[in-house]
């Protein structure tokens, strides 16, 4: 099955530096304003996501979208990369490592669609 949100070699790398720096890590897709739509990355706990919807798993860390944004976007893979660019007005831990995380994406097929379909995922 395919999964909902992957990661490029370089996020997961950047992901194992700020593990060890940080410890645990989440994942939250910011839905525009300040951030862009860039993937933020925080401690747990340092954002209530109990209204959000978990995609997936990037680097061992859960990574979670707004139920209102997953609407727009439930149709696409998430695919997080990273930008060698300080991002601005963010408040996500890879900032002053010189780097931010940044979100492309790519519509579902319409096999891999049927198939999360098919499991219930959507």
């Amino acid at each position: 099955m395919v999964e909902r949100v992957i990661a490029t070699e370089a996020t997961l790398a950047l992901i194992e530096l700020l593990r060890a720096k940080h410890g645990d890590l989440i994942f939250h897709q910011s839905g525009g304003c300040c951030d862009g739509s860039a993937a933020n990355c925080y401690l747990p706990g340092e954002l209530c996501t109990d209204q959000d919807v978990c995609l997936g798993e990037i680097g061992g860390c859960p990574f979670y979208i707004s139920s209102s944004q997953y609407e727009y976007w439930k149709h696409m893979q998430l695919i997080i990369d990273v930008l060698d660019t300080r991002g601005g007005g963010t408040f996500s831990l890879e900032g002053p490592e010189g780097k931010s995380f940044h979100t492309r994406s790519r519509l579902f097929t319409d096999e891999e669609w049927a198939g999360l379909v098919a499991a219930g995922i959507v």
